[in-house]
């Protein structure tokens, strides 16, 4: 969201898009899911009176605004890229078809997952654990406004523990709301490897990539 009010902050979408850019060039596949909490959350709708299942489609819709215009920043820089909706919406987009999308990665496209799961009541978090599973995925990153996962929210609570590294059943019985439990469940079950870091720091998906620690890592303990 940008910070002079309006629903896409174009400065933001140009950076990510480089980023992603870079990734790409260096022969890395990138599937990314799009959340749409910028334009509007359905599950907060719900608790204004909105019914929650209209929310929830509301709420889809916003993913593939952000995801149209993350394609268009893309496409500018001169890299392929393809919006794949759970949502039927052929005029601006692909459905998305598993095979499909995995398609278009070994070709070298970018693939956007919109619309989340398309199904109300699922959030985007457990969209993004699906489409990792589905695409057989080697890492999975959840990109958010903090350096990884603490023990708090380090806006609110100055001595917050970070934790560098966790397990999936760590996160679930500390209740670390690093995602939604489903989400979790999908990805530990599914021996997923997930790293929580920092968006906004720019360059640290590159480095990371690179193989520098960053942010959090979080994967199935030994049974």
């Amino acid at each position: 969201m940008s910070e002079s009010g309006g629903s896409i902050d174009a400065d933001i979408v140009k950076r990510l898009a480089n980023e992603i850019k870079e990734l790409c060039d260096t022969g890395l596949q990138v599937g990314l899911v799009i959340g749409g909490g910028n334009i509007l959350r359905g599950a907060q709708k719900a608790s204004e009176g909105l019914d929650r299942v209209t929310g929830d489609q509301m709420g889809m819709l916003a993913t593939v605004i952000n995801a149209l215009a993350l394609q268009d920043a893309l496409e500018y820089l001169g890299q392929p890229v393809r919006v794949m909706s759970a949502l039927k919406i052929n005029q601006v987009c692909e459905d998305y078809i598993r095979r499909r999308a995995v398609r278009h990665l070994e070709k070298g496209r970018v693939v956007v997952f919109a619309a989340g799961t398309g199904n109300p009541f699922f959030t985007t978090d457990s969209a993004a654990s699906l489409r990792a599973i589905e695409i057989n995925a080697d890492l999975m990153i959840k990109a958010t406004k903090v350096k990884g996962v603490y023990s708090a929210d380090p806006h609110k609570v100055a001595d917050a523990v970070f934790y560098p590294q966790l397990t999936y059943d760590e996160a679930l019985d500390q209740r670390l709301n690093v995602m939604d439990t489903t989400a979790l469940v999908l990805c530990r079950d599914n021996n997923v490897p997930m790293r929580v870091m920092d968006i906004f720091d720019q360059g640290a998906i590159m480095r990371l990539m690179q193989g520098e620690d960053v942010g959090t890592l979080i994967e199935r303990g030994t049974d």
